[in-house]
């Protein structure tokens, strides 16, 4: 079992998970955090820290689309493995639908 962000994290990126996760398996993107499903150990001390909520644990069937998309984008983007400052905007993202269609560029995302 592992842990997966969601879209809540798209323009929010807080990373309080971040600061609270025992073996760094947060991958930092421009616009959200995925985890490393492999190197994750479903510890699940992330999940309450997250103040958009977008961690959940791939038990949840609202985790099942995202699973795939933290695998991809774990293995591109270099490791985060401590809190930095959240965007300045970060607020008024924080519970907005539909975040990934609108702000997820796949060509953006490939470092």
């Amino acid at each position: 079992m592992t842990y997966v962000v969601t879209e809540a994290c798209i323009r929010c990126k807080y990373t309080d998970c971040v600061s609270v996760c025992p073996v760094d398996c947060f991958h930092e993107g421009e616009h959200m955090l995925v985890i490393d499903p492999e190197v994750c150990i479903d510890c699940g001390v992330c999940e309450p820290e997250c103040p958009a909520e977008a961690i959940l644990p791939d038990t949840d069937p609202r985790a099942n689309e995202w699973l795939e998309l933290n695998r991809v984008y774990a293995g591109r983007w270099p490791v985060i493995d401590e809190a930095k400052p959240a965007p300045e905007d970060a607020d008024e993202f924080k519970g907005k639908p539909e975040k990934f269609s609108l702000y997820f560029n796949e060509e953006a995302e490939r470092r």
